[in-house]
């Protein structure tokens, strides 16, 4: 969500900035803009609504020697996408410019004092009236230094952000802070870039610095970076961290799109997130921030799982995984709704929190809430040494390698991997899963990269067929039982998320309680139906539904005879665990979101309106 660009160095700043914020296209955005500091030390501005091609098409002329410079993609907040609300914005007296991530809770008190200070406003953003605030303190005390200021008017601002400034009085300088949002300073050889994650400079430098909750720096070639607390202005040691990201990672590796990439990527980063974790051999599950806190969990009275949209759904099936195999009550909740609804938490419960960014800001304000309940806080996130990730008392990372496109392919199924790692790791420990079922289980979802491998090899042609026959479509509904109702709701998300059909998942059983009415020859449904659970219910479905002479595209397992008789379109997968199934059934969904997705002309990795990185509520 928006992505910040800074620059100060020796190379072309203009081409540093355009190349980071086109890194930066996955956070999802409309508007997009970028600032150089010009030889005779003038801001120059450019800035458009659309797309990063747009503002370089506007921009050329600003590409010249310029040394410092920064950009931004907007993701509308306050005020609609337009080229006045578009990022970087300029103070009245055309000194100061600031790009911002984040929202200004508190803004429209302060423009009012700014207004009848005589301040006027060109834009409807928030972002402007903080750039203003800090014009404010320097006009109010004109020895002030320019980092100062900021400091004085981000403690007047209450929200979160992340923001980089310039002043044209203080050249070769860039200020960064951060308090929700996260932001990143790369350490090269007499250079320093700033973004909102290491994309944008992974090419150039190996060494960062992540801004901690509440800190801010001052950066300039002459002194170096100076990190400082926002309320205090304590002077903090920069902690430089080794990037383990890399060029290869984040680029398409010839794919039409990094959905499909990272889609095809599967097999390796499940069995990465497994690697070290699962020993079959030994038949142990080693997990540190499990094995460091078992008896924390095991003993927990509840678990509370809180997540949002894909991780969400990866939370439910984690309930189903923890109640079978470990029997410890679980509750799984909405980030976004947890702190809102005055919940009941206690020192004896323990708080799952998913994220694949780690930045989340609805997850990370529920876990600061059940942090201050007393409960012990337990982080599965893919970014190392996210907000989450430093929050959280233990955790896990997913391993699954940076996820570019917007909606969540691999680091769904990574989820799912490391959640069947600590429910079965869990039962085994607390005595409710035998030797003989833990290492049934642990062989089999061993097998499951295989697995994956060999559904991507077998049905992606299939998939892309069946696609073709629904691009024009409505409507879907996606029906699943028992742990293949959250894939379910997963494979309708993703339908939703990227080719813009109105799609919903149920419970098949819930089918006749209200969505068959809408069931007619133009309503294509898909149902998964692996023979496992509650199968003869399935066909029971399949048969109601072909009554009512909806189109029927089933996931099946291969040598299927009683779904595959009555399905229009089936689609196999091969037979596992029923606890692992969603793994699998979630493959070809991912494909026909996307098949359909690309027939329909949408813009796969950037779906209109979403953002990657949610950093704000």
């Amino acid at each position: 969500m928006c992505g910040i660009v800074g620059y100060t160095g020796f190379r072309d700043a203009y081409d540093v900035v355009i190349n980071g914020l086109r890194r930066l296209e996955y956070r999802g955005y409309d508007s997009a803009g970028i600032i150089l500091e010009s030889q005779n030390g003038d801001l120059e501005v450019k800035k458009t609504k659309g797309k990063v091609d747009d503002l370089v098409a506007i921009s050329k002329g600003l590409k010249e020697t310029s040394k410092l410079g920064m950009g931004h993609t907007r993701w509308a907040t306050h005020g609609v996408p337009s080229d006045s609300n578009s990022h970087p914005h300029i103070s009245n007296n055309g000194k100061i410019a600031i790009v911002h991530n984040g929202i200004i809770e508190n803004y429209d008190t302060i423009k009012t004092m700014l207004i009848n200070k005589d301040y006027e406003f060109k834009s409807e953003t928030d972002t402007e009236v903080l750039v203003n605030l800090i014009q404010y303190f320097m006009d109010k005390e004109p020895t002030l230094d320019f980092s100062e200021a900021v400091r004085y008017a981000l403690n007047e601002v209450y929200g979160a952000y992340a923001i980089s400034v310039m002043h044209d009085d203080f050249p070769g300088q860039l200020v960064v802070a951060r308090l929700g949002s996260p932001l990143a300073v790369g350490i090269g050889d007499n250079e320093y870039f700033v973004a909102s994650d290491a994309s944008p400079f992974v090419e150039f430098t190996k060494e960062a610095v992540y801004l901690e909750e509440g800190h801010m720096a001052t950066i300039s070639l002459d002194s170096g970076i100076d990190i400082r607390t926002i309320k205090e202005n304590a002077k903090i040691e920069p902690a430089i961290q080794e990037l383990r990201l890399n060029l290869e990672q984040i680029e398409k590796g010839g794919y039409e799109h990094f959905m499909l990439k990272e889609i095809f990527e599967q097999p390796k980063s499940i069995l990465d997130t497994m690697r070290g974790r699962l020993l079959v051999n030994e038949g142990i599950i080693k997990m540190a921030g499990i094995w460091d806190h078992l008896d924390r969990l095991t003993n927990a009275e509840r678990i509370i799982i809180i997540a949002c949209g894909t991780s969400w759904h990866a939370g439910l099936i984690g309930e189903y995984l923890i109640e079978e195999f470990a029997r410890v009550p679980v509750e799984v909740e909405y980030a976004s709704e947890f702190r809102y609804r005055n919940p009941i938490i206690s020192s004896k419960d323990v708080v799952i929190a998913i994220s694949q960014s780690g930045e989340t800001a609805d997850t990370m304000a529920a876990i600061k809430l059940a942090k201050e309940k007393g409960a012990f806080v337990y982080g599965i996130c893919n970014v190392v040494d996210s907000s989450i990730a430093r929050y959280t008392d233990a955790g896990s990372y997913t391993h699954a390698g940076p996820e570019i496109g917007v909606a969540s392919t691999k680091a769904f199924t990574a989820q799912l991997t490391i959640l069947s790692l600590i429910a079965i790791k869990l039962g085994n420990h607390n005595g409710n899963l035998g030797k003989a079922d833990f290492m049934r289980l642990i062989t089999e979802l061993d097998a499951i990269p295989k697995k994956v491998e060999d559904v991507l090899d077998s049905v992606d042609e299939t998939v892309k067929t069946i696609a073709a026959n629904f691009v024009d479509a409505t409507n879907f509904l996606y029906l699943g039982r028992g742990y293949n109702f959250p894939a379910a709701l997963e494979g309708a998300l993703k339908l939703k998320e990227i080719s813009y059909i109105h799609a919903e998942g149920y419970p098949a059983a819930e089918m006749k309680h209200g969505p068959i009415a809408l069931i007619d020859e133009n309503m294509p449904i898909v149902i998964i139906a692996p023979k496992v659970g509650h199968y003869d219910k399935i066909v029971s479905n399949v048969q109601e539904i072909k009554a009512r002479k909806g189109k029927v595209i089933a996931i099946v397992n291969k040598g299927d005879t009683q779904v595959s008789a009555m399905a229009d379109y089936i689609i196999e997968i091969p037979e596992t665990s029923e606890c692992f199934s969603p793994i699998l059934a979630s493959i070809p969904l991912q494909l026909l979101s996307y098949y359909i997705a690309v027939a329909r002309g949408a813009n796969v990795d950037q779906p209109r309106n979403l953002a990657k990185s949610v950093t704000v509520e």
